[in-house]
């Protein structure tokens, strides 16, 4: 029975592997190193965005009908993270939910979500329609996010709310000096207006 187990672990491991390299191809855009695990994960491949250097765990589920859902370098995911990106419409009086088509949407409907570098999303956290998670964000696990996060937040509970901040803006400064070109740091006026 320990050898069946075995057997049956590395071929899913292989059937992953292979199924990932395939599924590379089918993303809007898909950079360098790159890891997903599509043998148990769902996603809308053609209108995701994956920029370099993200891992997404297992049992990811990143979904979206006519809207994007775009990852910056530098992003982790832990397990069972959920993306939805967009919404069903249920603004017309007098139509059924079922009957509701492409049609009547509305922009709101279908707003991208934006995920930018830095970023670690813990495990069973789902980010809904419209959520910009600013760059070095880190959200906790469990937490669903609604509305944006903003730079070097840490965020959590159920709705997402900030709790504290990753560092204080003489680190951010340096952190960014480090990592970033000058002209995509974000400034001190800035962090001090973030940061409270």
């Amino acid at each position: 029975m320990k050898y069946i187990v075995v057997l049956y672990l590395l071929f899913k491991k292989a059937i992953d592997r292979l199924l990932m390299y395939i599924g590379k191809g089918l993303f809007a855009y898909c950079g360098k190193n790159v890891v997903f695990h599509p043998f148990n994960s769902s996603f809308t491949y053609r209108y995701i965005t994956l920029e370099n250097n993200v891992f997404i765990g297992d049992n990811a589920r990143f979904w979206c009908t006519k809207s994007a859902i775009i990852i910056h370098h530098h992003v982790v995911f832990a397990p069972n993270v959920s993306i939805i990106a967009g919404n069903h419409s249920s603004h017309i009086v007098g139509k059924f939910i079922t009957d509701y088509t492409d049609v009547d949407k509305r922009p709101e409907d279908d707003l991208p979500v934006i995920i930018e570098s830095d970023t670690w999303v813990g495990t069973n956290v789902t980010i809904l329609n419209g959520v910009h998670i600013s760059r070095g964000c880190i959200i906790a696990a469990g937490a669903v996010v609604t509305k944006n996060v903003p730079p070097y937040a840490i965020a959590g509970g159920v709705p997402a709310k900030v709790l504290k901040f990753r560092f204080c803006v003489e680190q951010i400064i340096e952190h960014e000096r480090i990592l970033y070109p000058e002209n995509e740091r974000l400034s001190e006026k800035e962090l001090r207006a973030i940061i409270k």
